[in-house]
């Protein structure tokens, strides 16, 4: 945990900030959407996560959005290992697909199979892409272990997002990220 705050204080916990970052504009070869939306079951532990990150990563040059299938709970495991790595979930409030104001994305992400099903019929007629990333759902570990064990496998999932979203987007040639040390 020492290591961690350390990491943390020092370099913003591995994650690099936007200013960081090549602003929106992805590795040579690859296009970042300006618009994405990831989705999940819940919106309430994967897609929230994913859009924080790529959010922090890219910065203002490109629209991200969240959603579920159905709009759960916020998840206080989730705002803890943000924060962790100096991004700030606590105001996040679950919606679903079916709140959503403007469904112009130009690349829909789904991290469930639910989630995937439910893109797919929204965008029957629409002109947009749909990347399926399957990604556990930390949720279910909730009362099976201690909560440093919970919060690994929050972190696990966290981490996983990050390096799927630094390798699809190509942003800036940021080094793959774990909290783990090696």
């Amino acid at each position: 945990l020492e290591r961690l705050k350390r990491v943390n204080e020092a370099s913003n916990g591995g994650f690099p900030t936007s200013s960081e970052v090549r602003s929106p504009s992805a590795a040579p070869g690859r296009e970042i959407p300006s618009a994405i939306l990831f989705a999940c079951t819940m919106n309430a532990v994967r897609s929230p996560m994913a859009a924080a990150i790529l959010r922090h990563l890219a910065g203002r040059g490109v629209y991200v959005g969240s959603a579920g299938v159905r709009a759960g709970e916020p998840d206080g495991f989730v705002t803890a290992v943000m924060e962790e790595i100096g991004i700030d979930l606590s105001k996040h409030q679950p919606i679903s697909l079916a709140e959503l104001n403007d469904t112009s994305f130009d690349l829909i992400v789904t991290l469930s199979p639910e989630a995937h099903h439910q893109a797919l019929e929204l965008t029957r007629t629409m002109a947009v892409d749909v990347e399926y990333w399957p990604t556990f759902d930390a949720s279910i570990m909730v009362g099976q272990g201690g909560r440093e064990q919970v919060l690994d496998s929050y972190r696990n999932v966290r981490d996983l997002l990050f390096n799927k979203i630094n390798r699809r987007f190509g942003l800036g040639g940021v080094r793959a990220f774990s909290s783990r040390s090696d």
